[in-house]
């Protein structure tokens, strides 16, 4: 009987409070079950996660995808706060080339009671490389006219080559690193400038922050 009455003991203990949860679990779920069923759209971000450390995406993303969703109505209102859902793709077995993600249960994160009825568009597709680096020469660029007749004559830039990373066939189209313009109008002997370099490629980087110190030696014509 020992059995039957620590059973017991934990059924009537704190009784009154187990009841009043009850009944308020049963509130909620009456105040759910009436609530009216809406559909609607949102646009939301596409995230991604486990992209690997060799590789690239090289294909003009994909930002947002529009959801059509259907749910309670209390659910829907909250839509694009704390609520909102998220589309997050798991790249983690991605190989060189062409990937197509279709956008569903497995990768969108509703809130409770809140269903996917279509996602637009229905798939994504990313192109992948490999992530390759390379070391470019930098070349400098100026503006303006040298005063009383000078013009450039040599130039060195510190450092004359710089590290860049991103997908293969973007690197291996760069040819150098330009920097931003130099102005020479008032120079006529030496002068010396630090700028930025950049690249071309939206999808090439610099490995370390692209400051160029660039020395200008002038000469009479």
């Amino acid at each position: 009987m020992n059995w039957m009455t620590r059973v017991f003991h934990l059924v009537t203990h704190n009784f009154g409070w187990k009841l009043l949860a009850l009944a308020i679990a049963f509130t909620i779920w009456a105040l759910v079950a009436n609530e009216p069923e809406l559909s609607t759209f949102t646009t939301v971000r596409v995230a991604y996660r486990n992209l690997p450390d060799t590789l690239e995406i090289s294909s003009a993303p994909t930002e947002t995808v529009t959801l059509e969703l259907r749910g309670p109505a209390g659910e829907l209102r909250g839509v694009g706060d704390s609520r909102s859902p998220a589309v997050v793709l798991d790249m983690s077995n991605v190989t060189p080339g062409q990937r197509t993600f279709e956008i569903g249960d497995g990768n969108v994160s509703l809130a409770r009671g809140v269903h996917l009825v279509r996602s637009i568009p229905a798939a994504i597709r990313f192109e992948f490389e490999p992530r390759v680096e390379r070391t470019i020469p930098v070349r400098a660029r100026f503006t303006g006219e040298g005063a009383d007749g000078y013009v450039v004559g040599r130039y060195t830039a510190t450092p004359n080559h710089i590290l860049v990373v991103g997908p293969a066939s973007h690197v291996a189209r760069i040819e150098a690193a330009v920097t931003d313009p130099v102005d020479v109008s008032s120079a006529v002997g030496t002068l010396q400038a630090r700028v930025n370099a950049y690249v071309q490629d939206p999808y090439v980087r610099f490995e370390m922050p692209p400051q160029v110190t660039v020395a200008v030696v002038m000469k009479k014509k």
